[in-house]
């Protein structure tokens, strides 16, 4: 096999969300020097690069998500020339940054929906999408994916506009030319800036179905992964391959038999993708443990439709918009949530594809205790609670639903200390500190070489210094194993095997045949190292990583 090296199939990538990472300012938000402050913190960790989700100017209803001007940055994290210097100190470190590409919307505080609303024959009115009601009020029955009608009414022109998110979210018309040479030209301005890439948010809703399309089981089929949408990504696509740039497109909607033409190696749309299959972005009920057979099965569909060439993936286990990875797939409690934070790093960053991490995720940090409603921040989960009280559910079921499945869980700020702000900033923040910053916090972590970060440090120097690792085959063995997710990676005659026990029980198992033990040296373990047999039992969360002789 003959290896076509690339940057970012090589690199480990880390996401920042800037609000909640570091304040330098002590203003409770945290900032672009924040960022900039921790550098050679992300250098240490083993970061290639980092994806930095919105810092544009926004009203900031959806956290950044709404943006009202694409080329300015957001006052509460700092300017446009702090900007410049981060992207130059990072560059500087060998650490390229990408940045949140928002297409599919903007704010409706943007100049282009200010006009468009003004007039039914303004120039800017079909910038976005709007359409007359019906005798029952909006124009279809289409919902939004943060909660009721997908159509909101505007008094001035007596027209429903469209939006997919919160209703200051109004959709852009992709139908329309103009729309997308004025997205194209910012594309390649902050290009030119020197960025390395970009992150496409919810790219695959910016085609819509015939408004007389009724909805179907899936709600929002109708606006996501729409055929006719690659007439939009193609073009998107030849903005991108001018450059040696990094693209992964968030795709919801998009199957693992679909994945070759999103990112096929020459005529694919990005690099990678965001699937949402291992992990549903909008799931709203309450769940007990992991089923593992279907969390393996998720995840190897994937694998083996980008197989051999046919594309690449990106691999995560959280992000902004999820629960933390500990809370949802292994375990708070203190006997086993080290255990399980390491095994979850091991489940996914030697997968074939390239890592993200998430802030604090390196240091096991967990979901929030949220007191109560008035401590959450996110659009959609307050809709939710609040439809929830309407249907009857006592506030106390509520918030029990809330705690488990709120995007803020992933928000609460960054745990640098055990001091009373997390060494975040020096005045409480814009949002709640978890109370477990006194023994979750990187400042002891580095300092205990048996920590969930340093463990993260060797996974990701063995990944780095392996091609087989990198940019071998993926191999799954007992795949109806209940408790054990077991992986081999290959390439010419280097192999590695992945064992996992993703459960809280002890698990005993053959392994396969052509994984004789005695055959393989171990590299690396999170529990104790003791030698393991042809069948065997595994603790709780055990996980380990060996080699082939």
């Amino acid at each position: 096999m003959v290896i076509k090296r690339t940057w970012w199939k090589e690199a480990v990538g880390y996401q920042i969300y800037p609000a909640s990472f570091m304040d330098t300012n002590n203003d409770g938000i945290g900032d672009l020097n924040g960022i900039r402050s921790k550098l050679d913190y992300l250098k240490d960790l083993g970061i290639g690069f980092i994806w930095i989700t919105p810092i544009y100017e926004s009203p900031n209803v959806d956290n950044g998500y709404d943006i009202s001007d694409y080329q300015n940055i957001m006052g509460l994290f700092g300017t446009m020339e702090e900007f410049d210097l981060l992207l130059s100190e990072a560059h500087e470190y060998g650490i390229k940054v990408i940045m949140d590409l928002v297409i599919n919307h903007t704010s409706n505080q943007h100049s282009w929906f200010i006009e468009s609303r003004s007039s039914v024959k303004d120039d800017y009115r079909d910038y976005y999408i709007w359409a007359d009601g019906t005798i029952d009020g909006p124009p279809n029955d289409w919902l939004s994916i943060f909660g009721g009608s997908a159509w909101e009414y505007d008094e001035t022109t007596k027209q429903y506009y469209l939006h997919v998110f919160a209703k200051e979210q109004p959709d852009l018309n992709w139908e329309n030319p103009r729309v997308k040479r004025d997205l194209f030209t910012m594309v390649n301005w902050w290009l030119d800036k020197g960025i390395d890439g970009f992150r496409v948010d919810a790219i695959s809703h910016i085609k819509k179905a015939p408004f007389t399309t009724s909805l179907t089981e899936d709600p929002f089929a109708v606006f996501k992964n729409v055929p006719g949408i690659e007439t939009h990504l193609e073009e998107l696509r030849d903005i991108f391959k001018k450059r040696d740039i990094l693209t992964v497109g968030e795709a919801n909607g998009v199957s693992a038999a679909e994945a070759h033409n999103w990112v096929g190696e020459s005529e694919g749309y990005f690099n990678m993708l965001f699937e949402f299959d291992h992990i549903s972005l909008w799931n709203k009920e309450e769940q007990e443990g992991l089923d593992v057979i279907q969390f393996k099965q998720a995840l190897t569909a994937w694998q083996n439709a980008l197989a051999d060439g046919k594309g690449w993936n990106a691999l995560y286990m959280e992000n902004h918009d999820i629960p933390r990875s500990v809370s949802s797939f292994g375990s708070e409690e203190a006997v086993f949530w080290q255990a399980s934070a390491k095994a979850l790093a091991l489940t996914f960053l030697l997968l074939q594809g390239t890592p993200f991490i998430y802030q604090g995720q390196e240091i096991g940090m967990t979901n929030m205790p949220f007191a109560s409603i008035d401590d959450i921040d996110a659009v959609d989960t307050k809709n939710f609670y609040h439809e929830m009280i309407q249907a009857g559910v006592t506030p106390q079921k509520a918030m029990n639903v809330i705690r488990k499945t709120a995007r803020d869980n992933a928000r609460t700020p960054m745990q640098w200390t055990a001091e009373e702000y997390a060494g975040f900033s020096k005045r409480e923040p814009w949002m709640v500190i978890n109370p477990n910053k006194q023994v979750i916090n990187v400042l002891d972590e580095l300092t205990d070489p048996a920590s969930v970060i340093n463990f993260y440090k060797e996974v990701i120097q063995l990944r780095n210094h392996s091609d087989a690792l990198i940019y071998g085959g993926y191999t799954l063995y007992l795949p109806d194993h209940p408790q054990l997710f077991v992986y081999g990676r290959y390439l010419a005659d280097e192999r590695y095997v992945v064992i996992i026990n993703l459960s809280n029980e002890f698990a005993s198992a053959d392994l396969p045949d052509n994984v004789q033990i005695e055959d393989w040296v171990l590299q690396l373990c999170n529990l104790d190292d003791h030698p393991i047999h042809q069948h065997t039992m595994f603790a709780p969360y055990e996980a380990r990583v060996y080699k082939h002789k």
